[in-house]
């Protein structure tokens, strides 16, 4: 509804320009304060001549009016109003400008945020964004920093002051492909089937599956004892054993047991519950089928 008892330019930024003097042409240049002037768009002008206000039958071009037909000389232009960006209005694409901003200190090439770090705020202060976009924030982890410039540093969680302990400095999701393998020797042809494996790592720790179906084993040279290979990671050093959970299906299964990961290795051994030993090569079913799901967490350097 209307604002009864207020004026326009309470709403708007009403202004008003300079009078044309007609001169029998159809198309004139719009000014105020003897300066070309461009109105945000024709619907934005009212324009009175001999007492009749005009609006809507006329075009405008950057600072030239048009009324389409030729306005004799002896016309008299009353007034010329623009209703400007306001309430009324929005800015035509391209007539804001740095020029027209309130501060002109305001850089419009990248954004500089500094203040006082504390434990609360969430975006600390002393940053610096590169113009070209979010290269990476100015300061380190040890500066308590919820985003570190550096990539490997990575980030802090649950606490308000930057420790060791919490820094979560990566978190990796992914597939892989286990296969067979053996203390000596080496297979032939494996054809597997239906296999495959996930893994999901959080810091150091590592959390594999997998399902290696091998619906033909060709035993070649392997002996000794039965490996899963392919480990996305490589185990660590700092601890000798790591232990899961194994089931063996196949011409030699089904049975339950468990799977070890000695260190720094990227393979593991299942161990059946029949036998309480690591697998043999010599217990799989040669030349068939031989399947074998495993799940295991380790740690990593």
């Amino acid at each position: 509804m209307p604002y009864i008892g207020r004026g326009t330019d309470k709403l708007s930024n009403v202004e008003v320009l300079d009078n044309i003097t007609f001169d029998g042409s159809s198309s004139y240049t719009l000014q105020k304060g003897g300066s070309n002037f461009t109105p945000s768009s024709a619907n934005t002008l009212l324009v009175s001549i001999d007492g009749v206000v005009q609006a809507g039958n006329f075009t405008v071009s950057g600072s030239t009016i048009d009324f389409g037909t030729a306005v004799a000389g002896t016309s008299t232009c009353d007034f010329i109003l623009h209703y400007g960006i306001g309430l009324i209005t929005a800015p035509s694409d391209g007539t804001v400008t740095t020029a027209k901003l309130a501060d002109s200190s305001v850089s419009l090439a990248k954004l500089t945020a500094t203040g006082t770090k504390d434990a609360t705020t969430f975006l600390r202060g002393d940053n610096t964004f590169a113009s070209a976009g979010l290269s990476g924030w100015s300061e380190d982890g040890a500066n308590n920093n919820l985003l570190p410039a550096s990539a490997s540093a990575g980030i802090y969680l649950g606490v308000n002051s930057a420790t060791a302990s919490n820094l979560l400095d990566d978190y990796e999701e992914g597939s892989w492909t286990p296969s067979f393998g053996s203390s000596s020797g080496s297979f032939g042809s494996l054809t597997f089937s239906g296999s495959g494996g996930r893994y999901t790592k959080i810091g150091n720790t590592v959390t594999v599956w997998c399902r290696a179906n091998c619906s033909t084993t060709n035993i070649g040279t392997a002996s000794g004892q039965f490996e899963i290979t392919g480990f996305p990671f490589s185990s660590s050093s700092v601890f000798d054993m790591y232990a899961g959970s194994a089931w063996r299906g196949g011409g030699a299964g089904p049975e339950p047991g468990n799977v070890q990961m000695l260190s720094n290795e990227a393979q593991a051994s299942p161990t059946l519950n029949s036998t309480n030993q690591p697998l043999q090569v010599s217990n799989l079913a040669s030349g068939g089928r031989n399947d074998f799901t495993i799940t295991i967490t380790y740690m990593v350097d």
